[in-house]
């Protein structure tokens, strides 16, 4: 394993050395909090997020002792765990999309973009309603992809599953997706969809 590259410490030594030095710990808070706070808020809304990323960040905290220190890489596990308390919430985010689909507008996506066409709302509105019909294992995984930037491998390492699980649940959820926004892809620029 290598504990320095390019001079910053790989997440598995931050976690090792935060069971001598428990400030340590803070360096992971601090490099994967801001992804994670604005993956929650898409996931949940705002006024959830930063309660779901320090109940994350305490769980983590808390069973530091049993990470697996061959994986340097803590975003599976912490996105894992963050993954298990977002779907107490099922509810909440499945309210979250509903009301995204009434009122067209995503605040969490919104300032990020310098404008939002008509095609892009209804684009957003009818991702929300598709994501509302995804079960929540399909769901979880396609955002975990989308929003999250994870690779499958990560992906059925924080949610403890196969990888050709994934690997369905992904499609599977993609097909529902697609369909549900009458067959096109929700990614896809606009030159792409007119090529074929």
């Amino acid at each position: 394993m290598i504990a320095e590259e390019f001079g910053r410490t790989d997440d598995a030594e931050l976690i090792r050395r935060s069971e001598r030095v428990p400030e340590d710990f803070a360096d992971l808070f601090d490099r994967h909090a801001p992804a994670m706070r604005r993956y929650v808020a898409r996931r949940l809304g705002p006024s959830l997020a930063d309660d779901i990323v320090s109940d994350t960040f305490l769980a983590a905290f808390q069973r530091r002792h049993r990470y697996d220190p061959s994986h340097p890489d803590a975003r599976p596990w912490l996105y894992g765990i963050a993954a298990r308390l977002i779907s107490r919430h099922r509810r909440v985010e499945i309210r979250f999309y509903r009301a995204l689909v009434r009122s067209g507008v995503d605040e969490i996506a919104e300032p990020y973009a310098e404008r939002v066409d008509d095609r892009v709302a209804a684009q957003q509105t009818g991702l929300a309603a598709a994501l509302a019909q995804l079960s929540p294992g399909d769901r979880e995984v396609l955002l975990l992809v989308a929003w999250a930037d994870m690779s499958y491998e990560d992906v059925a390492r924080a949610l403890g599953i196969p990888i050709g699980t994934v690997r369905s649940r992904l499609h599977r959820a993609r097909v529902k997706t697609r369909q549900a926004l009458g067959g096109s892809n929700p990614v896809a620029t606009r030159e792409e969809s007119f090529d074929g």
